[in-house]
C-alpha cells in the first residue's frame, strides 16, 4: 500500500493560520490560470481513498461544493463528525491507528492512499507509513500558523524526487520517505 500526501503550504512552511483559515491559499489561486490544476487531478485520479483528519473535513465541507466525486474518503476521528445530507455515500470514519486503517484499506484491495490534514500526516510520518510527499509551495509568508511539520522525535529523510515551478510562483516539489534511515 501507498500512501501519499499532497498538500499547499505558505513559504513558510503553513497549511493555515493559527485558526484554522485558509484564506491566504484561497487568494493564490487567484494567480492559477483556468484550467491548471498543478496535477492534482492526474494525482487523484492515481488515488483510491483519501484519509483525512477531522478537523481537515470540516474545511472541506466549507469549500461548499464536495471535491472528491466518488473517491472513498475516510475521516478520522474518535466520533463521527456530522456532515449535510448531499455529501456521497463514499464518506466513512474510522478511530483506527494509521497502520490499521491500512491494512484494511489494503484488504479492500486499495493500492494508493492519499494522506491529508496537519495531524493525520504527522501520524502517519511517524509510524513510518507516508511513502510520498508533494509540497506546492504558494508565495506568501503568513508569519504565524499551523506548521506542516511538528517534532516527531526523529528526522524524516526524503530523497528529492522532482521540482515543478510554475510562472505564477508556485513551486511544487515531491519527495520519496527514505524509511531505511
Amino acid at each position: 500500500m501507498k500512501a501519499s500526501v499532497y498538500i499547499a503550504t505558505s513559504l513558510d512552511g503553513f497549511i493555515a493560520r493559527r485558526n484554522g483559515s485558509i484564506d491566504w491559499l484561497n487568494d493564490a489561486h487567484a494567480l492559477v490560470p483556468e484550467g491548471e490544476d498543478c496535477g492534482f487531478g492526474a494525482f487523484m485520479d492515481s488515488v483510491d481513498a483519501l484519509i483525512m483528519g477531522r478537523k481537515t473535513y470540516e474545511q472541506v465541507l466549507s469549500f461548499g461544493q464536495w471535491p472528491y466525486g466518488e473517491t472513498p474518503v475516510v475521516v478520522l476521528s474518535h466520533r463521527p463528525p456530522g456532515g449535510p445530507s448531499h455529501l456521497p455515500n463514499t464518506v466513512s470514519y474510522s478511530s483506527e491507528t494509521p497502520k490499521a486503517l491500512l491494512k484494511r484499506l489494503s484488504g479492500l484491495g486499495m493500492k494508493h492512499v492519499y494522506v491529508d490534514g496537519g495531524n493525520t500526516i504527522q501520524g502517519f510520518l511517524v509510524e513510518a507509513l507516508i511513502d510520498e510527499i508533494t509540497i506546492t509551495t504558494i508565495p506568501v509568508a503568513i508569519g504565524d500558523g499551523i506548521p506542516l511539520f511538528n517534532p516527531t522525535g526523529e528526522d524524516v529523510k526524503l530523497t528529492h524526487l522532482r521540482t515543478t515551478a510554475y510562472d505564477f510562483g508556485f513551486v511544487q516539489t515531491t519527495y520519496r520517505v527514505d524509511k531505511s534511515a
